[in-house]
């Protein structure tokens, strides 16, 4: 078959700002034999993701339907200039600088690229693996073109998905900030006078988040045994805990010293992952004045592998909630609904292999939006980047513990422990506990929105003596 695809890198990008259309009525029905219409990954999804795998080692970009992986470098190359081009219309790029993003080891090039291009690439593969597709000789037609080009899931190595140059993790979730706020400050003075006027956020380190399945090391610090005392002691936390996050991939860069105008931000956002932000908390509780958070927080942060699209998410959109104060103009929305409608999940497995689902909460619980998280951090003209990433802050609900996002409430700071099936109970993380969020959206007949999971086991620090 003729190549169109040429493995060579283009810096340039090309946006075509605009709000959201459905391209057509998605059915949630396809020609893939092995598809169950239940999955998160349905027909209104199309994530993606970096993989690998044996067949072909070097990293590359895919997608995921069902629980079939879809090697989109491979599929591309496959196909002549015309064929693509009925594929993929209007793209405003050339197809051959489309298919060279395929070939990269990271998503930050085809992010790049604009929601316009994104927007075509997903309804072209919507209308590829339709059931009543129009292009049944690309490939439902084409078994051998199959067997290249897709692999079950377990059969391909995820990796992260993105270059992140920067991590930016914000305080959100208001639920959160209040249940936090009253066990160290009280009701009355829960919230800081700042946090109804602004996005509160704090610099996080990129180097350190990993993809889901990566084990995460009991972190060692300086921690206060002593509240008395104040005499601290280093070793490894006691106190290590999860926080269900949502974040999102910056898609393009702003110039230093440009702001990006609320109008627009919601452009400036590529797509979203589950972030599950480790936490300890006795090292963080010592270290934060005055400054914030560090040692507590840099050790580790785990994202899911597949990155959903911004526009898979537009029909889940909701209002956050009520911001009574009278903020400031660059953050006013036109958008009421701007925060996503989705369920959200934690679990502990122990060691022992019993699973506990102790969490249920929603990402509606967002007090500020991610484009109000743009217009603020790039207020002062901070540059953003392609594949920056933005973390939600802990997302909890209004509701009891089990509607909480973090261990930190839900045992009230260690008092209160939690119950998991097998007898064991929890104040705070052990040693080969395995914590693992799920977040989705939507209904089989429409099709389901998911991120598939993320996931991280608890390992022993490594060997220290304070003395």
């Amino acid at each position: 078959m003729a190549t169109s695809c040429q493995n060579k890198k283009q810096s340039s990008s090309i946006m075509v700002s605009e709000h959201w259309t459905p391209w057509h009525q998605v059915r949630n029905e396809t020609w893939m034999p092995t598809y169950k219409p239940d999955s998160e990954f349905s027909m209104a999804n199309f994530p993606l993701g970096i993989v690998s795998h044996s067949d072909e080692p070097r990293e590359r970009v895919a997608t995921i339907l069902g629980e079939e992986v879809i090697d989109l470098r491979i599929l591309t190359t496959a196909l002549d200039v015309s064929t693509l081009k009925r594929l993929f219309p209007g793209l405003g790029i050339t197809v051959a600088r489309l298919c060279a993003t395929f070939s990269e080891s990271t998503l930050n090039e085809y992010a790049e690229l604009g929601r316009h291009v994104h927007r075509i690439v997903r309804k072209g593969l919507q209308d590829l693996f339709r059931i009543d597709t129009p292009f049944p000789e690309i490939l439902r037609d084409n078994s051998n073109l199959q067997k290249e080009c897709i692999f079950h899931q377990t059969q391909v190595r995820m990796l992260v998905p993105m270059q992140i140059g920067d991590y930016t993790d914000f305080y959100a979730g208001y639920h959160h900030a209040y249940h936090v706020g009253v066990m160290f400050r009280g009701p009355d003075n829960a919230l800081q006078p700042n946090y109804t006027h602004l996005p509160v956020g704090y610099h996080g380190r990129a180097s350190s988040i990993v993809v889901s399945g990566t084990p995460i090391k009991r972190p060692i610090g300086q921690i206060l045994v002593d509240q008395e005392k104040k005499q601290p002691v280093t070793e490894p936390t006691r106190k290590l805990d999860f926080e269900v996050e949502l974040g999102a991939f910056i898609t393009k860069p702003n110039k230093m010293g440009e702001p990006v105008s609320i109008e627009d931000a919601q452009d400036y956002i590529f797509g979203y992952v589950l972030l599950n932000d480790w936490s300890a908390r006795d090292i963080q509780s010592w270290e934060y004045v005055p400054l914030g958070p560090f040692n507590g927080k840099n050790f580790a942060s785990t994202i899911s592998p597949w990155v959903v699209m911004a526009d898979a998410l537009e029909p889940f959109r909701t209002t956050p909630i009520e911001n009574k104060t009278e903020i400031q103009k660059y953050l006013r929305e036109t958008q009421k609904k701007s925060v996503y409608d989705i369920e959200l999940e934690v679990d502990i497995t122990t060691a022992e292999g019993e699973t506990t689902t102790i969490g249920r909460t929603n990402s509606k619980f967002l007090m500020w939006s991610f484009p109000q998280m743009i217009a603020h951090h790039t207020l002062n003209g901070c540059p953003l980047r392609s594949g920056d990433l933005l973390g939600s802050g802990t997302i909890s609900g209004p509701g009891g513990a089990d509607e909480r996002g973090s261990l930190l409430e839900m045992s009230e700071g260690g008092k209160r422990n939690i119950s998991l099936n097998g007898g064991d109970l929890r104040t705070f993380l052990k040693d080969g506990d395995t914590v693992t969020l799920r977040g989705v959206c939507g209904t089989t007949e429409a099709g389901k929105v998911g991120f598939g999971q993320c996931e991280g086991r608890i390992r022993g620090a490594v060997k220290w003596s304070s003395n």
